[in-house]
């Protein structure tokens, strides 16, 4: 399913924290596909505006037709319109393209106090953009400003139901919603309003109410949230309508789009990353995370880990293993060896099973299945083998289970009875991974022997088509799931890789002194 097509029609901010630069951080953050038609440049930081220059409104115009032809938007949102010119531009280009979908947050002050738009061109605003509006998002002087131009008188608001007149009033301009932002008139948990000198015995500053009305029902939606004391609030009406328009793009309804858009703002005053001299920027990603692997690259990841790969290395080039490819392994302890990872293959089918009654798809089950038959197949190698030196399978199963046998094999179980189902996954992943890391860098190296090496056949078989069939099944299975981790369970999966490695390393160091 494509993703929400959301084009935003506004200024350029390049400190990050506002206009075009945080609308594409919000629409990524949603989910949603972000495109833009760059009204202004301006020169802002936290503490200001510096400078602004206009894009010539034919230009503009260009824009949003090479967009809108091309790609099409679901969704626009507008922002810093900056100018008359501008203003009529971007309504004739609503209609043009039969654009129904709008969402206009009208800037006229920036957080910082400077004015994005001039007073002479409230009327054209009103006229032409605002009937083309599914919702206007004002702040409470932006709404004062609208309603002053158009005649209205002073609305006081001193307490909620206030801010219910005040979006009444802007709605009967044109919007078929109006959302009053609620930031510059804080309330006490009574709906009062809160005294801005609380040290003098004013009110406490306790709750935000954004009030949403308009549509066919003439709904009224009220938004509470709680009041954060933060300077850090750069570009909030930028990122709130941007929020909403993404939601709208996804398929929310009105009153849903924009309940989810101010809860969104609010986490990201609450998590600000604190930058900058003045009103500095939210945090855009508070609600998503990335990954720190490309999707399909996760055993990369994790193998190439600074906690991993020590331990990963000491075993793929482990003294036994090594001894194995130059064909000085002595014998008994190559036979030590395989009677146990026998006695160990018996529990990594058990656990293997687990997995398969853990998973929740057919697929993940045949997958599961498929490696039990290669475990009976590999099982079925170490009889062929210890019969050559006179060891029947009966001598094998009575065999007594060494230490690390018992202690690899009962914290794999311990693993899937414990934990999910993907980290039971990880835990069998070094024994499946490994063996092939291991044959592929024997075959490599050139100090191993080929020739009159008794163990070279059976190295062969781990770069064999059948084995190399089971770390495909095993690592599709782990690059599948890996996706759909988050980064703290990342780093408690590659805990449970980097014991189950250590394991894998006492199971050779059973034998590698004999």
């Amino acid at each position: 399913m494509a993703p929400g097509r959301v084009l935003v029609i506004a200024g350029s901010d390049p400190s990050g924290g506002a206009g075009l630069e945080a609308d594409q951080k919000v629409i990524a953050a949603h989910g949603c596909y972000a495109m833009t038609a760059t009204t202004a440049l301006t020169a802002q930081n936290t503490l200001g505006v510096h400078g602004v220059h206009h894009v010539p409104p034919e230009f503009l115009k260009q824009q949003i037709d090479a967009v809108v032809g091309d790609i099409g938007a679901d969704v626009i949102k507008t922002g810093m319109l900056a100018s008359t010119a501008t203003i009529e531009v971007v309504a004739n280009a609503l209609v043009e393209h039969d654009l129904k979908t709008v969402v206009v947050d009208p800037v006229m002050v920036a957080t910082s106090g400077s004015a994005l738009l001039p007073s002479t061109s409230l009327a054209l605003l009103r006229s032409r953009l605002l009937p083309l509006a599914t919702i206007l998002t004002p702040n409470l002087p932006e709404a004062r400003l609208l309603l002053a131009d158009a005649g209205y008188g002073h609305i006081p608001v001193e307490k909620v139901e206030d801010l219910e007149t005040v979006a009444k009033a802007v709605q009967s301009l044109g919007p078929k919603w109006v959302l009053i932002k609620g930031g510059h008139c804080p309330f006490t948990k009574e709906g009062e309003i809160a005294d801005e000198a609380e040290e003098n015995g004013g009110k406490e500053k306790e709750i935000v109410v954004d009030v949403l009305y308009g549509g066919d029902d003439k709904e009224v939606v009220k938004i509470e949230t709680p009041y954060h004391d933060s300077r850090h609030t750069h570009g909030t009406g930028c990122s709130l309508a941007s929020a909403i328009a993404s939601n709208l793009a996804k398929g929310l309804d009105m009153p849903q789009a924009v309940k989810a858009a101010c809860r969104y703002v609010e986490a990201g005053i609450k998590t600000a990353p604190g930058l900058g001299k003045g009103n500095g920027p939210l945090n855009h990603f508070h609600s998503t995370y990335t990954m720190p692997f490309a999707p399909g690259h996760f055993i990369h990841y994790l193998l190439e880990r600074p906690d991993v790969a020590p331990v990963w290395k000491r075993y793929i080039y482990h003294p036994f293993v090594m001894a194995m490819g130059d064909g000085t392994l002595p014998l008994e302890s190559f036979k030590g060896y395989l009677i146990q990872d026998y006695l160990y293959l018996v529990h990594f089918a058990r656990a293997t099973a687990l997995g398969a009654y853990k998973s929740k798809t057919i697929e993940d089950i045949a997958a599961s299945g498929s490696i039990v038959t290669h475990i009976f197949k590999e099982m079925q190698l170490h009889i062929n083998y210890c019969r050559g030196f006179g060891i029947t399978k009966e001598d094998m199963e009575n065999c007594e289970e060494k230490e690390a046998c018992t202690a690899y094999t009962r914290y794999v179980l311990d693993i899937g009875n414990s934990e999910d189902w993907f980290a039971l996954q990880v835990s069998m992943a070094p024994c499946l991974l490994g063996y092939g890391a291991i044959a592929r860098h024997l075959f490599s190296d050139p100090k191993s022997q080929k020739e009159g090496n008794v163990y070279w056949t059976w190295i062969k078989n781990y770069v064999e088509e059948d084995y190399l069939t089971a770390i495909k099944t095993g690592s599709e299975l782990l690059e599948r799931y890996a996706v759909l981790q988050s980064p703290a369970r990342i780093d408690e999966l590659a805990k449970i890789f980097i014991h189950a490695t250590k394991m894998e390393i006492a199971f050779w160091e059973m034998y590698s002194s004999k």
